[in-house]
């Protein structure tokens, strides 16, 4: 029987993070964008599925970021795309906060 992987990875400050703003984070790789929004911080793949766009550069309206290049819109707790053009999903991670510090639990 195998167990999911529980470690957290320090990633970033959370006196880094600004109400609506992203910022872009690369642990192990990975290029991910971090935001605050209301208090909770959520951590999304930073490449929009449909085009070459960060979305660390996008607009945040409410829980979803809006990609800067063609408008599609995705769910900062889910990926989920909430307006086309894309149709692929953004992937997420767990986020924890701790010592003023972010950690994500990658897999």
């Amino acid at each position: 029987m195998s167990f999911p992987k529980t470690e957290w990875t320090d990633v970033a400050a959370e006196a880094d993070l600004f109400e609506g703003a992203g910022i872009a984070v690369t642990p192990e790789g990975l290029d991910i964008a971090l935001f605050s929004v209301d208090g909770e911080v959520f951590a999304i793949g930073n490449p929009c599925t449909h085009g070459n766009a960060k979305l660390c550069d996008g607009f945040v309206e409410g829980e979803h970021v809006e990609c800067p290049f063609h408008q599609a819109q995705f769910s900062l707790r889910d990926g989920s795309v909430a307006c086309g053009p894309a149709t692929e999903p953004a992937k997420t991670w767990p986020v924890k906060i701790e010592g003023g510090r972010v950690f994500l639990q990658l897999d």
